[in-house]
């Protein structure tokens, strides 16, 4: 898809600063701003690095200026306090993007145009900048590279620690501002001369950071500026990397475009092809040569969980069956006593705090089987094992208060801790406690227990039999959750306790490959979720109904918690609301006309609107249902290409005439998103 913003879009910076781009590389490194190509947050940069010291901001901006006839024409823009400044969003003409962002500025009857693009599996980015015209033209361009160096979650100030010597080289400098970070190398195609002299940007503002209650004020170190020569109309290339560039950049352009090009063609409208897209954005390489799926950007490294509800989307739904097989072996070798780490850390010291996790490794491997049914051998190899070993582990108890109590159905934390995906904790407590017999954790503890039962009879191994667990699992399930007079499931049970708050976690008791609900009562669950939660991006968290629902996802890091699980509408629910629909529905297709119709938004609108072309973590529980949390949220892409490849798979003809009817609201927006941009 090609999303495009015309001037008026680009000219009305207060809804054009919140539509934000992404350039990923495959190893960890991005490059995101606003389609102003200005930072309005600590996250944003043209070069965020994967070092050893985590992900940094290297490269935070560039102030750029075209100068000729003794003028200098500035088309950058940054945010200062109370201003733009530079306002160089005036001059834009328009933003486009398909596979790398293009901004296009108007200096007099002169034309510039800024294309970025990283390039897969190498820290190096390319800025390349066309000139065109037919009025005087600029002589010169300047490039003044303004530096953060610093951990994406922090800010810096000006310092006397930093180095301000920089290196010649012979098509451009080098410049290592700290000792124990990266070099930046900083070069170009054309002859320049080096000019200016070091110095700090103050009070260089990020508005996203201020709306979130944290700090959002830093200054950023200009080490030189290069003074590009421009010989009328033409093509000028700069190159910044954490290693020199011997390669001719023209060329490296023309092969990662062509690359691009080949795997995605121009034109493709193709809204669940799109996704995929974006879907490959977070899958990573580590500098330990570890296959790792990022949960999400801009702020999230790799979670267990996360990894395993996102990889079915990712991996097998998208035709990368080798990728979802590598990340399952490497999670299988990295079990500890049945647990999934919760999360993957750079140092090894892995953080081992979820219960769901192991879990969810067991549908990973059931849907690898969806799309390789031959694949059992694989499984046998890589994954039996570990299948074994959470058996094991969580009917022996593997810590963190997790055990099958007496009545077979699984119990885990304390009042102090937060182990299931609901994990909020606000001034220091849990927002949501749901230690106990959780409803999702015993449905996926069930289908665990079932898959394994049946691959033991499929590999011949006399070990396990788990008939008469699973047996007193369907019967206390039952007698404990499923309330009959308003004909849903309970959140938790806890000591004869109820928590009868409806949530979403009940649909996982109905979407799973096996299931403890009888098929009578299948339908009223499912329909009390569609009643009460689901909304055009997603499920709630809580039903409006509930005294402790919150409608807005919004204030400081604490208040924003306290509405995180207790209202705000996850994308990522949808997959498993699309499984249940599947399972109870006797007319399928006519479900998934409905579904669709009342998804469209997420399908069209949003992809326009926070992080283009690809789908937010979380969404405002009510109207407008405004996007937040991440732009980019591995499971929410993960789950909705799920959603997507089962529609097309079973309703395809319904799939066909929805997917053109949204193409076409992308083509052509009504006059209320007037600003978001549309498709080409």
């Amino acid at each position: 898809m090609q999303f495009y913003y015309d001037k008026a879009a680009c000219q009305n910076p207060r809804r054009a600063l919140h539509h934000e781009w992404l350039l990923t590389n495959g190893l960890g490194d991005y490059s995101s701003r606003s389609i102003l190509c200005c930072n309005t947050r600590k996250y944003h940069g043209l070069f965020v690095c994967q070092t050893p010291k985590g992900r940094c901001v290297l490269l935070s901006a560039i102030e750029e200026s075209m100068l000729g006839e003794n003028r200098e024409f500035l088309f950058s823009t940054r945010q200062h306090p109370l201003q733009l400044y530079p306002a160089g969003y005036e001059f834009q003409e328009c933003y486009l993007q398909e596979h790398w962002p293009v901004f296009k500025y108007r200096m007099g009857n002169s034309y510039i145009t800024r294309e970025l693009l990283l390039t897969q599996h190498k820290s190096r980015l390319i800025i390349r900048w066309t000139i065109d015209g037919t009025g005087i033209l600029p002589k010169t361009l300047r490039i003044k590279p303004l530096l953060a160096y610093r951990s994406f979650h922090a800010l810096t100030h000006a310092n006397d620690d930093i180095s301000k010597e920089i290196t010649p080289l012979n098509n451009g400098f080098s410049v290592t501002p700290y000792r124990g970070m990266p070099t930046l190398y900083v070069q170009t195609n054309q002859p320049y001369h080096i000019s200016q002299e070091p110095c700090w940007y103050y009070n260089v503002e990020y508005q996203t950071e201020h709306m979130r209650g944290f700090p959002y004020s830093e200054d950023l170190f200009m080490p030189r500026a290069l003074d590009i020569e421009l010989n009328g109309v033409g093509v000028n290339y700069l190159v910044i990397g954490n290693e020199p560039c011997t390669e001719d950049p023209a060329k490296i352009w023309e092969a990662e475009a062509k690359s691009l090009y080949t795997s995605y063609p121009a034109g493709d409208n193709d809204i669940c092809r799109s996704l995929q897209k974006a879907g490959r954005q977070f899958i990573v390489e580590t500098q330990d040569k570890r296959t790792e799926i990022l949960a999400g950007y801009h702020w999230f490294d790799a979670w267990g969980r996360d990894t395993l509800i996102a990889l079915p989307g990712l991996t097998f739904a998208s035709g990368k069956i080798k990728k979802g097989q590598t990340i399952l072996a490497q999670i299988a070798r990295s079990m500890k006593n049945g647990l999934v780490p919760n999360m993957f850390n750079p140092d090894g010291n892995d953080a081992y705090n979820s219960v769901d996790a192991s879990l969810w490794y067991a549908f990973a491997v059931q849907s690898y089987l969806e799309i390789v049914p031959d694949g059992h051998s694989w499984v046998y190899e890589y994954a039996w094992p570990a299948l074994k070993e959470i058996v094991h582990s969580f009917q022996h108890g593997p810590g963190l208060d997790i055990y099958v109590d007496n009545e077979c159905l699984l119990h885990a934390g304390n009042e102090n801790t937060q182990l299931t995906w609901m994990d909020a904790m606000a001034y220091g407590r849990p927002v949501t406690p749901r230690h106990g017999c959780a409803v999702e954790l015993n449905a996926l503890w069930y289908n665990t227990l079932a898959f394994v039962h049946e691959l033991a009879k499929k590999f011949n191994d006399t070990s396990i039999d788990l008939m008469s667990v699973l047996e007193q699992m369907r019967k206390n399930f039952m007698l404990h959750f499923y309330i009959p007079s308003e004909g849903y499931l309970a959140d938790v049970y806890r000591n004869n306790w109820l928590d009868k708050s409806i949530r979403p976690n009940q649909i996982f008791a109905i979407s799973l490959p096996y299931t403890m609900v009888p098929e009578e009562l299948q339908p009223k669950i499912f329909n009390c979720v569609k009643d009460n939660l689901l909304t055009p991006f997603g499920l709630r968290t809580l039903a409006p109904s509930d005294p402790s629902f919150k409608s807005r996802y919004e204030g400081d890091p604490n208040t924003r918690d306290l509405a995180y699980h207790q209202g705000t509408v996850w994308p990522w629910l949808l997959g498993h609301y699309t499984d249940a629909m599947i399972r109870i529905s006797w007319a399928v297709e006519q479900a998934f006309y409905d579904l669709l119709d009342t998804i469209t938004p997420l399908f069209g609108e949003h992809l326009l609107q926070a992080g283009i072309g690809t789908i937010s973590e979380i969404f405002d529980a009510a109207p407008r249902y405004r996007p937040n949390g991440c732009i980019a949220q591995a499971w929410s892409v993960a789950e909705c290409i799920r959603l997507l490849t089962r529609a097309r798979n079973r309703a395809p003809g319904i799939y066909a005439n929805w997917e053109n009817k949204v193409t076409q609201q992308l083509l052509h927006p009504s006059t209320d998103t007037v600003g978001y941009g549309r498709i080409l």
